[in-house]
């Protein structure tokens, strides 16, 4: 399938995990494709070795969305190999662990590091891709947000708190960058990725999948193919009358947590 052929995407954060599988879905449908990483530098390149090897095209690009020069910079490599950009998918993230309740757990740096990331990298982002955009006349952007900004969830307090702030940003940013460019967001739950086994363990991030997969009404997990489908669908003409949508993509576990409320 090749219906996204010779369009050129920018995943953020795409070494690894989520990134990884948009990229390579996004490869598979015929795009060229922005392998972005912070450190994760070899992770990166075997991420683009995997798409090459099936034929596609990919750049891999070291750069911190959390500074306004990198974002300019990996927008500027983009244009200068391909000469355009399509898609920008906002997938670059972070967290830190901290019980909602204990409120002596977030310091107010780390609030400004968690949103400089997962906010403000992501308006950073679209503002080096959007001078390109408009100029062809059309762009996609995707922003990787959570379903813990919807229902005030997750890993922290600072966490739910920038990816509401995100999805804000995503309701303001498809009015304002209408109508060349079209913004929306995917508010995933958990996915298992190699993120889980890494920080808790292989046979804790496990558990973690099968309790989610006995919560939610499909009975099921998310994977990072499921983020990365939903990514393309917005990416392609198939979304075109589509601008600033919230996706819920959690097998129903929304309707669990709000059941839960109403006790």
């Amino acid at each position: 399938m090749t219906v996204l052929k010779d369009k050129v995407a920018i995943v953020t954060g795409s070494a690894t995990g989520i990134g990884a599988a948009v990229a390579e879905v996004l490869a598979g449908q015929g795009a060229k494709v922005v392998i972005n990483y912070t450190k994760s530098r070899v992770e990166a390149e075997e991420t683009a070795k995997s798409i090459e090897a099936k034929g596609g095209a990919t750049m891999v690009c070291q750069a911190d969305v959390a500074k306004d020069a990198d974002c300019r910079r990996m927008a500027e490599e983009t244009l200068k190999k391909w000469g355009r950009i399509d898609i920008l998918v906002n997938n670059a993230g972070t967290t830190k662990f901290a019980a909602h309740h204990d409120l002596d757990a977030l310091s107010g740096e780390d609030f400004q590091w968690i949103y400089g990331v997962n906010v403000v990298g992501a308006y950073q982002m679209i503002r080096a891709c959007t001078p390109t955009m408009k100029a062809q006349g059309s762009g996609s952007v995707v922003n990787i947000s959570s379903i813990a900004g919807v229902m005030g969830v997750g890993s922290s307090v600072a966490y739910a708190a920038s990816k509401g702030a995100l999805n804000t940003m995503t309701l303001s940013l498809a009015r304002a960058l209408a109508p060349e460019i079209r913004v929306n967001a995917i508010c995933p739950a958990f996915v298992a990725t190699r993120w889980f086994s890494d920080k808790f363990g292989k046979e804790a991030a496990a558990h973690i999948a099968k309790q989610q997969s006995e919560v939610t009404p499909l009975r099921r997990a998310g994977t990072p193919e499921d983020i990365a489908d939903a990514v393309a669908f917005f990416a392609s003409p198939a979304s075109r009358h589509i601008t600033g949508e919230r996706l819920l993509l959690d097998a129903g576990h929304h309707l669990a947590l709000t059941g839960l409320n109403q006790k």
